[in-house]
């Protein structure tokens, strides 16, 4: 099929939140609140697995990992949001938005990655704690992370350079608030069959087979917990999990409610919003389940406050 009157963009505009007037200031507002929550929270978790001797175990590893992943994603998205809310242009260039899409799949599947990894290293801790230390040693936790750091290089490069090199002709402006694929496509003037089928392979592969490995080690690891003669032992092996399954469970519902609901929810103009829990709630949310849930990390927090006062 031959198209015509093809135009080549240097911008787009986002218009997420454009039609929302005066409220526009009392969104930048809540939403910077809720980043700067964000990034301290998952900083504070990343400093205190580096300087307390007591988080240098796999677990807090991974978590660190997964921290990162967090503030490297609403950092991605967040701030050029907030200046759009407060601008009267509100528009992201070329290159720009190239960047955001590259590393909404990067930190996107990274974090998938890193929950499965964090669901296996619980699979050997309680199904199999005497071969907890030569499995799960140091070099196989950093090949593990260096895994799904080139995963997400490799997602994000692919992403990012199919979905903005297709020839756009009818309109530089996304009805959302930040660069992503789902409201790009309809733009392009080309044949998009191939990339949706790939992308949805991707999700496949990316997305929903991490979910069906961290089910499946869950399975196992609630077997054994069944399994155990000690009342108590089964509440340490259940506690050890509870942070993980509430991040776990928090994560692919946003997630699900986003992306598996998009004919739901875009006729009506709100899909954009749906965004918003996994991309600004559920980042910030996960440094306080973990810290408060976790009496490693809040004694290690306990001793920082109290080395500072002293």
């Amino acid at each position: 099929m031959t198209w015509h009157n093809q135009t080549t963009f240097n911008e787009f505009i986002l218009l997420g939140f454009s039609n929302l007037g005066q409220f526009q200031v009392l969104l930048f507002i809540v939403f910077l609140i809720v980043y700067l929550l964000t990034v301290m929270g998952n900083f504070l978790i990343i400093f205190l697995v580096i300087i307390d001797p007591t988080l240098h175990s796999p677990m807090y590893f991974f978590l660190q990992n997964l921290s990162f992943a967090e503030v490297g994603f609403v950092s991605n998205i967040v701030p050029m949001m907030l200046v759009n809310l407060l601008s009267e242009k509100k528009t992201i260039s070329f290159l720009g938005c190239r960047a955001q899409i590259y590393f909404v799949f990067f930190f996107g599947t990274m974090e998938c990655y890193i929950l499965t990894v964090m669901a296996y290293d619980r699979f050997v801790a309680i199904c199999n704690p005497l071969r907890y230390t030569v499995v799960m040693n140091r070099n196989v936790c950093v090949l593990l992370v260096i895994v799904g750091w080139t995963l997400g290089v490799c997602v994000g490069i692919i992403h990012s350079a199919w979905v903005l090199g297709f020839p756009f002709c009818r309109s530089n402006t996304l009805f959302h608030f930040f660069c992503d694929v789902p409201p790009i496509l309809p733009l392009a003037c080309a044949d998009t069959y191939r990339f949706k089928l790939f992308s949805l392979i991707i999700t496949f592969l990316a997305v929903l087979c991490p979910f069906l490995l961290i089910l499946i080690s869950y399975i196992h690891i609630v077997h054994t917990i069944l399994r155990m003669t000690s009342v108590e032992g089964r509440r340490k092996a259940f506690s050890t999990c509870s942070s993980h399954i509430i991040v776990v469970t928090l994560f692919y519902s946003s997630v699900s409610l986003t992306h598996i609901r998009v004919k739901t929810f875009s006729s009506t103009g709100n899909k954009h919003l749906l965004s918003l829990s996994y991309i600004v709630f559920t980042p910030m949310l996960n440094p306080i389940i973990y810290s408060l849930r976790n009496k490693e990390v809040r004694g290690a927090l306990s001793r920082l406050i109290r080395k500072k006062i002293s």
